[in-house]
Formats: C-alpha cells, sequence, structure tokens
C-alpha cells in the first residue's frame, strides 16, 4: 500500500501550441479567406471579415445590432480550471473590443478522453463558467467532440447600440494609441511549456490573461474613441498593422512606451520566446520599418492571449480614458500615434 498521489496533469503538454500562439499566421489566414466563392452582400451586416475585426455585427433594427463571435484554442496554463476561464475570458474580450455586451454563449469543447479523462473536462468547462458568470452571462450550451488534443473556447452572442459600434478600421490621423495590457504573455507562456518558468513568475501571465475587458464596453460610449481592438494572437504589430491598414492611415509607436512584462524580457534575453513570434514577423515586415534588434522584435511580435486593448483616440481624450481604465482596475499606456495616409510602410518604431 502506498499513500503516494499520482503526479498532477499538465495541460500544455498535451498540445503543440498554446492559447493564441496557436492562431495560423497572418499571410496564411489571407489565403484561407481569399476563397473561391464570395460571401452574399448583405446590407445588415455591419461588419464581417474584410477588416478582420474581432467579432461580426449584423444590423437588427432600432439602432441596435448583434455582436457574433467565436475563439478556441490548446492549454496555455496547465490547471484545466485556470485553462477554461482565461479561453472563455479571452472569447468574451471580442465583444468588448467592438464596443458592446455580452449576453450569452456556448461552449465549443475538443477533449482526449482516453488520455485525459471527463472529470478534467469539467474543471476546464468550469472555469469557462466562472468567466461567464463574472460578465454576468449564462453558459448556455455548446459542443463537445472527441479530439487528439483538448481544445476550449466560447461562441459568444453580444449587443451593441450602432452609435457606440467601435471598428478596428475606423482611426483618425492624430490619434493617440492607448494599450491596457502589459505584452509578453506568449514568452511566460512557452517557458512554461519548456519547464523553466520559476516558481515565483507562476502566476503572472495567467492573473493577466483573466482580467477581463469589458471596459471596452464603457469605451464603445465615449466618443473620442476612434477605433479598438484587442492584441491576441498576432501580437502588438500585427493587430496595429490591422487596424493602420484599415483606416489607411501610418502610425509610430516608442518601444520604450510600451508596457512589457518585465519577467518576460528576461526570458527573452536567455534566448526563450513563441514560435509564433517568428511567424507574425514574417508576415509583416515589409510594412515596418525601424532598427528593430532581437529582443523588441520578439516582444512586440509575442502572441497575446486574452491581451489588452489597443485604443485610437482623439488626444483630448486620453486624460479621461486612462482615468475610466483606472477606475476598472487596469492602465492605460500610451504607445505612439496614428499618422497620416500611408505607403507601404504602415508602422514606424522608434526605439529611444
Amino acid at each position: 500500500m502506498t499513500n503516494e498521489q499520482p503526479p498532477p496533469v499538465l495541460l500544455t503538454q498535451y498540445s503543440h501550441g498554446a492559447g493564441c500562439g496557436c492562431k495560423i499566421a497572418p499571410n496564411e489566414l489571407e489565403k484561407i479567406l481569399k476563397g473561391a466563392i464570395g460571401s452574399m452582400p448583405d446590407p445588415k451586416l455591419l461588419v464581417g471579415f474584410q477588416t478582420r475585426d474581432d467579432a461580426a455585427v449584423y444590423d437588427i433594427g432600432d439602432g441596435r445590432a448583434v455582436i457574433s463571435t467565436t475563439d478556441f484554442f490548446m492549454p496555455i496554463v496547465d490547471d484545466a480550471f485556470d485553462f477554461g476561464r482565461i479561453a472563455a475570458t479571452n472569447a468574451l474580450s471580442d465583444v468588448y473590443a467592438m464596443g458592446g455586451k455580452p449576453l450569452m454563449a456556448v461552449a465549443i469543447l475538443g477533449w482526449p478522453l482516453e488520455k485525459l479523462g471527463a472529470p478534467l473536462a469539467a474543471r476546464v468547462v468550469d472555469g469557462g463558467r466562472k468567466a461567464c458568470l463574472d460578465a454576468g452571462i449564462p453558459l448556455a450550451g455548446g459542443h463537445t467532440i472527441d479530439a487528439p488534443e483538448p481544445f476550449f473556447g466560447l461562441a459568444v452572442t453580444g449587443e451593441v447600440e450602432i452609435r457606440h459600434l467601435k471598428r478596428n478600421d475606423s482611426a483618425c490621423e492624430g490619434d493617440v494609441l492607448l494599450l491596457t495590457k502589459p505584452i509578453g504573455v506568449g514568452v511566460l507562456s512557452t517557458a512554461r511549456k519548456r519547464g523553466i518558468l520559476r516558481p515565483e513568475h507562476g502566476d503572472i501571465a495567467r492573473d493577466l490573461m483573466v482580467a477581463p475587458n469589458a471596459v471596452g464596453a464603457m469605451l464603445g460610449r465615449m466618443e473620442g474613441v476612434h477605433a479598438l481592438t484587442d492584441v491576441t494572437g498576432f501580437g502588438l504589430l500585427g493587430h496595429l498593422l490591422e487596424m493602420c491598414k484599415g483606416s489607411g492611415l501610418a502610425a509610430t509607436i516608442n518601444y520604450a512606451d510600451v508596457p512589457v512584462i518585465p519577467e518576460s524580457a528576461a526570458y527573452v534575453k536567455q534566448g526563450c520566446y513563441a514560435d509564433g513570434a517568428l511567424r507574425n514577423w514574417n508576415s509583416l515586415a515589409q510594412h515596418v520599418e525601424g532598427k528593430l534588434g532581437m529582443e523588441p522584435l520578439l516582444i512586440l511580435n509575442d502572441p497575446q492571449t486574452s491581451g489588452g486593448l489597443l485604443v485610437a483616440c482623439n488626444p483630448l481624450f486620453m486624460d479621461e480614458i486612462t482615468s475610466l481604465v483606472e477606475s476598472q482596475g487596469g492602465r492605460a499606456s500610451m504607445i505612439g500615434r496614428m499618422l497620416g495616409p500611408a505607403d507601404e510602410k504602415f508602422i514606424s518604431v522608434e526605439m529611444q
């Protein structure tokens, strides 16, 4: 007889990717979306996939629109409950990034039952249910399959007054750029997967990823906010590039002003970084100018999971927005500015 407990299940060891780092690179995604069969035009579809925005938006009349999105990925942490909570928080963020509020969600679960068992899957769903409960919405159902690798996420339905709808393609020349969470989550997640994450760093990424972007619904009601998106798998530069291309404008950012998780920078110096960072960079390098060293390059392209909001706003509203974000427990950092019409080089990175 022995009282030894079986070793804990480390979910990140059962997937080849982690979190939003599983995303297909932007240049490959473009090939997929260029299908031979076009979509049926619908004047009530206010936002589709053309601008790579965070969610689809459909006009339902009376000045209101429904928001629809889905987001799921493979484990980014080892704990099943935390994985479910992070994945759900990340999916809910797509609605907040449109200036809307979620109404309900349904779960998407793929699970290798023979390897990991149903009780562990139940913990994942419980984590998702907790995130929905915190958002004040029901987890109303879902769909499950037996899959070779675990994955989890939500399909979320939300609503927004059309006059408060925020897109990623409506930035204006002279807008300042604000970021509401530090970047570097992908680096810490990679360190965990490689088994080199120091114990005292274990909760840093998790605590950031479970922090909701609910302030986006409040930002949607602010006239001075012109464009909004959340920073996820394409990294800060990738999502800024989508904003620039959609708005037809260039942008400049100062790396010294970008909030970075200090521990992430330290791991990058040790040669630890997410593979997705290089995939992201290879997709957009031709659109970026500036003498980036390897560390800034890997940080600015680091795939984020449940990252912060990237806000383009009138400079006169910056103090009001930063105060609002702080009142919700966050912090908004000014990282750059939108410039005039762009040529091929959409983004300039200053290293001062």
